[in-house]
């Protein structure tokens, strides 16, 4: 149990809560670390205190279907927790989806990608199987600008489900950079102005040759710059931006930093496919925890990499990423915690230092409450489903 108090002590200067419930945030939070699954009969295992493990899980269940948290407090724990620092940020949304019986889990998520991997900062729950539409995505992205502004944006970057003329015109109207792939047969207009397939104006193209058309295109009635390049596998990757064409591939390359993260949340981490849970409510509040869990492993193993590097494998990348790197040192930990009780510590105190932003002997409880609420002020009304029941 020495684990949790640890960690209760950190969140207990950050939340203006009751101990009960900092206690089963940082209950929450270790067990998820020891077990890496989602699957609430797993974590109720690795609950720490006297009680039967059904009575845990009991307990886990009623804080996912009625326990009275703020929503907008433990959204605004995890932006202290992006290692972006004052850095602009790059944006990238995608979609994530499963079948669980005859429910469809379908989540449109919005992360700002760094270092390889992408942090979760906003949400959406889909009710429906399938894409997502324009009115789905420009709430999505209403809700961050509401909270941060555009100005802590550097660029967005998607893929090719996020495209069409409204979404091209809302991104332009916001003043919001973007880099976004669109479909090899989509019709652009070539030199004389014709719509053609895009494709066809890279057929001149060798494997792993990229091409800039010269000056904009009409794309869905929308003036872009548009580049091309030749995959191995024969396919092009196509792309629009609405400047700086000339970094687009390479900004581009940063959207999957996102597949990243929904691989940490699912099989390379926390097993998210495990849940048994359909509400969106619930799931919303899930995946917050989750992302908590993710920034401190993600620090853990920035820590450990500054100290003992990574490997590099042959290809240039490295043999194992910095969430997992942390991740793994955690687990390590916290199943042995005896014999690693000094370094856990520290790996608690590096949690703080981000939460708080002051290291442990400077830590200043009162300024740290009003910090966190004026966090909890910023991301207000922008979570879709409270988590509140």
């Amino acid at each position: 149990m020495m684990e949790v108090a640890m960690v209760q002590a950190v969140f207990m200067e950050v939340l203006c809560w009751n101990r009960a419930r900092v206690n089963f945030l940082s209950n929450f939070l270790v067990a998820l670390l020891k077990v890496k699954t989602v699957n609430l009969v797993e974590i109720a295992t690795a609950f720490s205190g006297k009680a039967k493990k059904d009575s845990k899980y009991r307990r886990i269940k009623r804080f996912f279907q009625s326990f009275p948290i703020d929503a907008y407090t433990l959204a605004g724990l995890i932006t202290p927790l992006l290692p972006m620092g004052e850095a602009r940020w790059v944006l990238v949304m995608d979609r994530t989806n499963w079948k669980l019986g005859t429910a469809t889990i379908n989540i449109l998520l919005l992360g700002i990608a760094h270092q390889g991997i992408a942090f979760p900062i906003l949400w959406t729950l889909l009710s429906k199987a399938g894409n997502s539409n324009t009115a789905e995505r420009i709430d999505l992205m209403n809700r961050f600008l509401r909270c941060f502004g555009v100005e802590k944006i550097d660029f967005f970057t998607a893929d090719r489900e996020f495209i069409g003329k409204e979404w091209f015109s809302y991104l332009l109207e916001k003043s919001i950079a973007f880099r976004i792939r669109i479909r090899a047969n989509m019709l652009i207009s070539n030199a004389r102005g014709i719509l053609v397939p895009a494709h066809t104006l890279f057929r001149d193209l060798g494997v792993g040759q990229y091409k800039i058309l010269p000056g904009k295109r009409k794309v869905r009635g929308i003036r872009l710059y548009v580049i091309g390049l030749l995959l191995p596998d024969g396919q092009y990757l196509i792309l629009v931006t609405d400047k700086n064409p000339q970094t687009a591939l390479e900004d581009y390359a940063q959207r999957w930093d996102i597949e990243t993260l929904f691989g940490a949340l699912k099989s390379r981490g926390f097993r998210f496919e495990e849940t048994h849970m359909t509400h969106p409510e619930r799931i919303s509040k899930l995946i917050a925890l989750m992302t908590i869990a993710l920034c401190w492993a993600h620090h853990t193993g920035q820590w450990l990499h500054e100290r003992q590097p990574i490997e590099i494998k042959t290809h240039g990348r490295k043999a194992i990423s910095l969430f997992r790197y942390g991740l793994d040192h955690l687990r390590e930990m916290l199943l042995n915690i005896n014999e690693n009780y000094q370094e856990f510590k520290e790996m608690v105190n590096l949690l703080r230092t981000y939460l708080t932003g002051y290291p442990p002997s400077l830590a200043q409880k009162t300024k740290d409450r009003r910090d966190a609420q004026y966090i909890v002020k910023q991301v207000e009304d922008t979570m879709k489903y409270p988590m509140a029941a």
